[in-house]
């Protein structure tokens, strides 16, 4: 018999998108490690590529599509999953086989086993007892791909909403809650692992244990019903001895979020609310068959902001749908500055292959839609800038991302108003004590001092 060791079968990933297609990712490479395949972020000696996709908008597709054309030009195997896996062609059939023929398989998002049955096909597993277990990761709760001070925690998959610009349902499908028991003992794997922001993701937040009639799980021998407030509640007393926030995002403004204030406001869980609110005119969100009503929502956050002083809103909006007047828009310009929204993202509205909004009448020239992403983008800023202003003076706790030589020359950190990747970051000047120094992954005070366009400035006290 041979003593030659057979080298390990070596797969490249690449993760575009989302956080929830993030969370895809990680699933299928605690898989693969777990039975023995080397992963790398690069297609350089790999037997084998996975491209997770995304196929949201138009520029998320090419970029997509062009990524699998340059794993199959640098390595010729490649395996597809993700979003644009589930698209249509037009005309029909698959999109990616149709324009990619020559990739090994084609699956869509959430789809593990399908990836896994694939990677087995063309590059079989290797089986040795030592190495099947995971470096790298976080016990039960696997491998992670963010840094290991913050993670993604996703509690649902899919939605029930049907929203006219959009086309999630039909790639990720109705909304599946996972089990409130599993949830929970995935986190308890990241606090013990280190993790100090656990970042709550689904499609749809605040709907999650609609599917299950909010049925009783299990948690630590304890009953946990299957709904966002009991869930919110656990993770925030889990998180407490870890010293650890707990973010929420994708948050629909329905009446059962106004529960979850009083536990931002004794500090439980970070206050701080990601709503996807997209619009404020009544008669636009009809069109987009938004499950709220602009009035109420104005109403909502003026209540949110009572229960809770300290709150910080981010939002996505869509300047420019099909049929939006010049009072509409007017109208949203208006509700931005009454709501206050302390960070805002805009799309121009994009048609989407698939989408039912391209049907709808009064499709505005593109100019005209980049003209008010533009204008809603000036608003927004102004808005923000005068709500940082408020901040100088403050000392905040910040969570440090970076802090090259122990932060003796500064760093950068991000305060509970701060989602990593999308919101602001605080500029961490040299701290005043020389004794002083930052350690990434960890929390420091820092005295607010000034701001930077969408970030602040701070001196570590």
């Amino acid at each position: 018999m041979s003593n030659v060791l057979s080298p390990t079968p070596k797969i490249g990933f690449v993760s575009l998108g989302c956080p929830k297609a993030l969370t895809d990712s990680e699933l299928i490479l605690t898989q693969l490690s777990a039975e023995g395949y080397q992963t790398s972020k690069s297609f350089e000696g790999a037997d084998l590529v996975i491209v997770n996709t995304c196929g949201f908008i138009d520029d998320a597709v090419k970029e997509s599509l062009d990524t699998i054309a340059e794993a199959l030009a640098e390595n010729g195997k490649v395996i597809v999953t993700g979003c644009l896996g589930a698209k249509e062609a037009q005309g029909g059939g698959n999109l990616v086989r149709q324009m990619h023929p020559s990739v090994l398989a084609v699956t869509g998002p959430h789809a593990t086993q399908e990836v896994m049955d694939a990677v087995h096909t063309n590059l079989p597993k290797p089986h040795d007892p030592f190495i099947d277990l995971i470096p790298n990761a976080f016990g039960s709760a696997g491998i992670k791909l963010t840094p290991r001070h913050y993670a993604y925690l996703k509690i649902s998959e899919g939605c029930n909403h049907r929203c006219t610009f959009c086309i999630i349902p039909s790639m990720r499908g109705d909304l599946v809650s996972r089990p409130v028991g599993d949830v929970l003992k995935e986190a308890k794997a990241l606090f013990e692992g280190g993790v100090k922001e656990l970042l709550v993701i689904s499609q749809d937040t605040s709907a999650y244990g609609v599917d299950l009639k909010y049925r009783t799980g299990f948690w630590d021998g304890k009953p946990v019903k299957t709904r966002m407030l009991e869930l919110v509640q656990t993770l925030g007393d889990m998180a407490e001895p870890y010293g650890a926030w707990v973010r929420l995002h994708y948050v629909y403004p329905y009446p059962s979020v106004d529960d979850i204030l009083p536990l931002m406001a004794t500090g439980r869980v970070l206050p701080y609310l990601d709503v996807p609110l997209q619009h404020s005119h009544p008669d636009v969100l009809k069109r987009m068959k938004r499950p709220a009503s602009g009035e109420k929502n104005l109403e909502r956050i003026q209540r949110w902001r009572e229960l809770c002083p300290e709150l910080v809103i981010r939002s996505t909006f869509i300047a420019g749908f099909p049929g939006e007047t010049e009072e509409e828009f007017s109208h949203l310009l208006d509700f931005m500055r009454e709501a206050q929204i302390d960070r805002a993202g805009c799309f121009a509205y994009s048609p989407v292959q698939g989408a039912t909004a391209n049907e709808l009448p009064g499709m505005l020239p593109s100019e005209v839609r980049e003209e008010r992403r533009a204008r809603f983008m000036a608003v927004a800023e102004e808005v923000s800038a005068a709500r940082l202003q408020r901040r100088i003076g403050a000392t905040m706790q910040v969570l440090v991302d970076s802090a090259p030589a122990m932060g003796r020359k500064g760093g950068v950190g991000r305060t509970y108003a701060d989602a990593p990747e999308i919101d602001g970051l605080v500029q961490l000047l040299p701290p005043e004590k020389i004794s002083k120094t930052l350690k990434v992954g960890e929390f420091t005070r820092a005295r607010i001092v000034g701001t930077q366009g969408h970030d602040l400035v701070a001196v570590p006290v």
